[in-house]
Protein backbone atom coordinates (compact mmCIF):
# COMPACT_ATOMS: atom_id res chain seq x y z
CA UNK A 1 0.00 0.00 0.00
CA UNK A 2 2.86 2.38 0.89
CA UNK A 3 6.38 2.04 0.71
CA UNK A 4 9.54 3.93 2.26
CA UNK A 5 12.78 3.21 0.30
CA UNK A 6 15.78 4.40 2.43
CA UNK A 7 19.41 5.28 0.46
CA UNK A 8 22.83 7.14 1.99
CA UNK A 9 24.10 4.70 4.58
CA UNK A 10 27.43 3.62 4.23
CA UNK A 11 31.18 3.53 5.67
CA UNK A 12 32.41 7.01 7.02
CA UNK A 13 35.33 7.88 9.08
CA UNK A 14 34.80 9.66 12.11
CA UNK A 15 34.26 13.24 11.75
CA UNK A 16 33.21 12.52 8.24
CA UNK A 17 29.13 12.80 6.57
CA UNK A 18 26.55 11.33 5.80
CA UNK A 19 23.19 12.27 4.04
CA UNK A 20 20.56 9.61 4.31
CA UNK A 21 16.87 10.06 1.95
CA UNK A 22 13.65 8.33 2.64
CA UNK A 23 11.56 7.98 -0.31
CA UNK A 24 7.83 7.39 0.23
CA UNK A 25 5.27 6.49 -2.04
CA UNK A 26 1.88 4.75 -3.09
CA UNK A 27 -1.33 5.29 -1.42
CA UNK A 28 -0.84 9.03 -0.05
CA UNK A 29 -3.40 10.97 1.00
CA UNK A 30 -0.83 12.96 3.54
CA UNK A 31 1.78 12.39 5.69
CA UNK A 32 1.80 13.74 9.24
CA UNK A 33 5.41 13.36 10.69
CA UNK A 34 8.53 11.67 9.74
CA UNK A 35 11.35 10.69 11.80
CA UNK A 36 14.62 8.70 11.63
CA UNK A 37 15.29 5.95 14.52
CA UNK A 38 18.31 3.72 14.95
CA UNK A 39 18.99 0.77 16.17
CA UNK A 40 22.62 -0.51 17.14
CA UNK A 41 23.30 -3.93 17.99
CA UNK A 42 22.50 -4.78 21.51
CA UNK A 43 20.28 -2.00 21.98
CA UNK A 44 16.85 -0.67 21.80
CA UNK A 45 15.98 1.37 18.99
CA UNK A 46 15.62 5.10 19.50
CA UNK A 47 14.16 8.16 17.99
CA UNK A 48 17.17 10.22 16.28
CA UNK A 49 15.00 12.90 15.05
CA UNK A 50 11.58 13.82 14.03
CA UNK A 51 10.04 16.44 11.75
CA UNK A 52 6.04 17.42 11.68
CA UNK A 53 4.29 18.46 8.26
CA UNK A 54 4.58 22.13 9.60
CA UNK A 55 8.34 21.96 9.75
CA UNK A 56 8.58 21.76 13.59
CA UNK A 57 12.07 19.32 14.84
CA UNK A 58 13.40 17.85 17.43
CA UNK A 59 16.49 15.56 17.73
CA UNK A 60 17.88 13.52 20.38
CA UNK A 61 20.35 15.01 22.60
CA UNK A 62 23.29 13.33 21.34
CA UNK A 63 23.23 14.33 18.39
CA UNK A 64 21.85 18.03 18.46
CA UNK A 65 24.00 20.40 16.64
CA UNK A 66 25.57 17.79 14.25
CA UNK A 67 22.56 16.16 12.45
CA UNK A 68 19.65 18.09 10.84
CA UNK A 69 15.97 16.69 9.81
CA UNK A 70 14.74 18.36 6.66
CA UNK A 71 12.01 16.78 4.38
CA UNK A 72 10.61 17.71 0.45
CA UNK A 73 6.71 17.29 0.89
CA UNK A 74 6.41 17.84 -2.73
CA UNK A 75 8.47 14.55 -3.06
CA UNK A 76 7.02 12.96 0.24
CA UNK A 77 10.98 12.72 0.90
CA UNK A 78 12.65 12.62 4.16
CA UNK A 79 16.24 13.56 4.79
CA UNK A 80 18.93 13.17 7.81
CA UNK A 81 22.09 15.11 7.40
CA UNK A 82 24.79 13.56 9.51
CA UNK A 83 27.95 15.29 10.53
CA UNK A 84 30.92 15.30 12.72
CA UNK A 85 30.01 11.47 12.50
CA UNK A 86 31.42 9.84 15.69
CA UNK A 87 31.75 5.75 16.25
CA UNK A 88 28.56 5.72 18.23
CA UNK A 89 26.68 6.97 15.58
CA UNK A 90 26.98 3.19 14.20
CA UNK A 91 23.34 1.97 13.73
CA UNK A 92 21.19 0.89 11.31
CA UNK A 93 18.64 3.59 10.52
CA UNK A 94 15.15 3.41 10.29
CA UNK A 95 12.62 6.00 8.37
CA UNK A 96 9.30 6.09 10.09
CA UNK A 97 5.94 8.15 8.41
CA UNK A 98 2.49 8.86 9.88
CA UNK A 99 0.44 8.35 7.05
CA UNK A 100 -2.86 8.71 6.01
CA UNK A 101 -3.47 6.69 2.88
CA UNK A 102 -6.06 7.18 -0.08
CA UNK A 103 -7.90 4.05 0.46
CA UNK A 104 -8.80 4.36 4.30
CA UNK A 105 -7.95 7.67 5.05
CA UNK A 106 -6.46 6.42 8.44
CA UNK A 107 -3.31 6.99 10.01
CA UNK A 108 -1.08 3.85 8.73
CA UNK A 109 2.81 3.78 10.87
CA UNK A 110 5.40 2.93 8.06
CA UNK A 111 8.66 1.85 8.36
CA UNK A 112 11.42 1.32 6.01
CA UNK A 113 13.66 -1.24 5.73
CA UNK A 114 16.87 0.19 7.58
CA UNK A 115 20.24 1.75 6.28
CA UNK A 116 23.20 0.36 7.79
CA UNK A 117 25.86 3.47 9.01
CA UNK A 118 29.07 2.57 10.18
CA UNK A 119 31.41 5.12 11.34
CA UNK A 120 35.02 3.60 11.65
CA UNK A 121 38.76 4.25 11.23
Amino acid sequence: QVQLVESGGGLVQPGGSLRLSCAVSGSIFSIDAMAWYRQAPGNQRELVARILSGGSTNYLDSVKGRFTISRDNDKNTVYLQMNSLKPEDTAVYYCNAAIITSATMLYLDSWGQGTQVTVSS
